[in-house]
């Protein structure tokens, strides 16, 4: 059977890193897994409409799932932010009153959309590879075994705490580090892999933005990390792009390399690094492809 998703794409996919996008398609692609692409969804929003209004949140989410819903599929989405808001939308509204639902189906219904229902399953990219393609299926895809690569999984906040039924244990997941050695990846556990990277600060609150980034960083160095991995872009925007701002207000040595989930595993079934945007990252990941004998 061929898995088959609404891929939601989100917005920091489509511009800031774009490499997650490409990696993404690359990865699926080379498993047979088929993406049929939401271009006319929305961005879900990052938790920050609801500051606003908590029915506004609803409503552009509610039409996001819809768009999946329309094709029957569950809709796919390899940011944990955007897996965390629309995940808790879709979780709210199968149980809200159907007074509200109706008030939200309305709207979409102006808009010329189809109604809200409740029957397609929001997942993310992590969600997908463990449960519905399964460890042992991806092993054996492999082609160049990771053996040797230390990596550290940085899951950030939504993925875990998003939802009220996360597919992994909040306070202790074992799914990234399971795919790592499914992958022949040796998995590096440290304090700060199940807490927030610090960029929802970033806009206010730099110093302590930065100071968060870089404690987790440090910490990942010092359990003898070649990388972090992580399957949210806005982490890895924090972790990665803004790491040389965090190393000098810290005043510490870091360039630890920091990859998208997908280019992980891509480079574990083969896909060539130049086809992963990882001439795109800030901290080079050069490191990681001499280990790998790339």
């Amino acid at each position: 059977m061929v898995l088959k998703y609404a891929y939601f794409p989100g917005c920091v996919a489509q511009g800031a890193c774009r490499e997650l996008d490409q990696s993404t398609k690359a990865v699926t692609r080379s498993l047979g897994i088929e993406l049929i692409e939401l271009k006319k969804a929305s961005c879900c929003g990052s938790g920050t409409f609801k500051e606003d209004s908590q029915l506004l949140e609803d409503t552009v989410n509610a039409r996001n799932i819809a768009l999946a819903e329309e094709l029957n599929l569950p809709l796919l989405t390899h940011c944990s932010t955007c897996q965390g808001v629309i995940g808790h939308v879709d979780e709210r509204l199968k149980s809200a009153d159907p007074n509200y639902l109706n008030q939200i189906n309305g709207f979409l219904k102006k808009e010329g959309c189809s109604p809200y229902k409740g029957t397609s399953e929001v997942k993310h990219l992590l969600w997908a590879l463990v449960s519905d393609y399964g460890l042992e299926a991806i092993a054996a895809k492999v082609t160049r075994k990771l053996s040797g690569l230390k990596c550290a999984a940085f899951y950030g906040c939504y993925l875990l705490r998003g939802q009220d039924h996360p597919y992994d244990d909040p306070f202790n997941p074992k799914s990234m580090e399971n795919l790592f050695e499914a992958i022949g990846a040796t998995p590096v556990y440290y304090r700060g892999r199940t807490q927030c990277c610090g960029w929802p600060l970033a806009s206010y609150a730099t110093e302590q933005s930065f100071q968060m980034a870089g404690t987790h960083i440090e910490e990942a160095i010092s359990a003898g990390a070649d990388c972090l991995v992580t399957p949210c872009p806005l982490c890895h925007l924090n972790l990665d792009s803004r790491q040389p701002e965090v190393a000098q207000m810290t005043g510490k040595t870091l360039g630890l390399p920091v990859l998208h989930l997908p280019q992980l595993v891509a480079l574990a079934i083969g896909v060539p690094p130049q086809e992963l945007g990882l001439d795109r990252h800030i901290v080079s990941t050069q490191s990681v492809l001499t280990k790998l004998g790339q």
